[in-house]
């Protein structure tokens, strides 16, 4: 087989049927954005038009059927590597260029986001045989720059370890909150970042700079160039919408919905959706506006106080509403 020839970067992500409308929400929002580089999409099954509609924009990747999308994210960037690769979330939007993060991975360093919450296992290390674990800021697998040399180690032990985490343990079904695994593939990347890379190896950024909901404080400033900004002048690099999805359940319209009705049905997008897929309450038009205040009036408590529940209790809220909904 002739060998692929070096790409110097490209973006990496993992999409089912279901996720469609995020992966295009985020594929929009790169290109809108002046990301231009080669896109592979793990295919973990879309549908044949979904396959038809991101061909254009996207390489598409056979992934497993078998597997939990989040144990999956290695597996294109170490089928496709470039000399900088960026694994991203499909349920994320960029809001501002990259760039400034790709200068930053590319002189040898994995550039990550801190997460909101502070986790750390000393049997990390033993437990996945990396050796003696050290604190450190604990990081969101949504976002991760890594150049290739240490990137490729970096990725290689996320798959060779994927095997021995217990899914059913995780938040996505028991929920098992002392589970050193909870959260899969992040846990995972932290054991490995927390053994295995020197700490001057790894940019640990304000997790503000990956607005999550509710966005508190966070305003549209532009919609038309995805630009938003916090009341200090912040602007974050990306929306990350990791618990709750638009396009699959009804909630609260905020600043994540609107921009992605702006991704999916605006005339300068390079994937555009008919407006028939696209949930009546998140379109254009009296009704959908109806709709949406509906939602809005229902969901505003939840949307706006959630995030204020103790954390343990949160978690078992939202990972009991997963099972029920049947939510990734």
């Amino acid at each position: 087989m002739e060998a692929e020839p070096e790409r110097p970067l490209a973006f990496y992500c993992v999409c089912d049927e279901r996720y469609f409308l995020g992966a295009v929400g985020l594929l929009n929002s790169l290109r809108l954005l002046g990301h231009t580089e080669q896109v592979f999409l793990l295919d973990c099954g879309l549908s044949d038009e979904q396959r038809e509609l991101l061909a254009p924009q996207v390489t598409l990747v056979a992934g497993p059927r078998d597997s939990p999308p989040w144990l999956a994210k290695t597996i294109a960037p170490l089928r496709h590597p470039a000399r900088l690769m960026v694994l991203v979330d499909t349920d994320m939007i960029a809001t501002r260029s990259l760039a400034p993060l790709i200068e930053e991975a590319s002189a040898g360093r994995v550039v990550a986001f801190r997460d909101r919450q502070q986790r750390f296992f000393g049997e990390w290390g033993e437990l996945l045989q990396l050796g003696t674990a050290r604190r450190q800021p604990y990081v969101s697998s949504g976002l991760v720059f890594l150049e290739r040399s240490l990137g490729t180690e970096v990725l290689r032990l996320m798959d060779d370890r994927r095997g021995s985490v217990d899914f059913e343990r995780t938040f996505w079904r028991r929920n098992e909150r002392t589970y050193p695994f909870l959260y899969a593939d992040q846990d995972v990347l932290n054991a490995i970042l927390a053994t295995r890379v020197e700490p001057d190896r790894i940019l640990a950024l304000d997790d503000r700079l990956a607005a999550t909901p509710p966005y508190r404080g966070l305003r549209l400033i532009d919609e038309a160039t995805l630009r938003c900004a916090y009341r200090d002048g912040a602007e974050p690099y990306v929306l990350h919408q990791f618990v709750r999805k638009p396009w699959l359940e009804r909630m609260y319209h905020g600043i994540y919905s609107r921009m992605l009705v702006r991704l999916l049905l605006g005339d300068d997008v390079a994937v555009r959706v008919r407006e028939s897929d696209v949930p009546l309450r998140m379109r254009r038009g009296a009704l959908a506006r109806a709709g949406r205040t509906l939602v809005n009036a229902q969901d505003l408590g939840r949307w706006y106080f959630g995030d204020r529940l103790p954390a343990w209790l949160g978690t078992r809220v939202e990972a009991l509403r997963r099972r029920t909904t049947g939510g990734l």
